[in-house]
């Protein structure tokens, strides 16, 4: 088993709009990613339980040229709205770090 953060290259989050927010995951190598890729865990469900939104409103997308996933999703609160804490979304990958992927 192995945590995201421990095997991913790169975690980050970051608005796609007012509305939505964006995490991409890339890893350093083809391998690695097929391994993860391979494992079924990072899923449109996976997602929308982190966030809590409909899996319906997630758009997952594995890039297998770029050894990436990203997944966009709307935010909880609109950016720079009234109870916005995270205005630019740059702290919204953090529930994903510590997903556990069995490889």
């Amino acid at each position: 088993m192995a945590l995201i953060k421990d095997i991913a290259q790169i975690c980050k989050s970051k608005n796609a709009g007012p509305f939505n927010v964006t995490v991409d995951i890339l890893f350093e190598d083809h391998g690695m990613h097929r391994r993860v890729k391979g494992t079924g865990v990072l899923t449109p469900a996976l997602f929308a339980g982190l966030y809590g939104v409909a899996e319906e409103d997630i758009l997952f997308t594995p890039y297998d040229a770029a050894a990436a996933f990203k997944i966009t999703f709307p935010r909880a609160t609109p950016a720079g709205d009234f109870g916005d804490t995270d205005v630019y979304g740059c702290q919204q990958h953090a529930p994903v770090l510590d997903v556990d992927i069995p490889i």
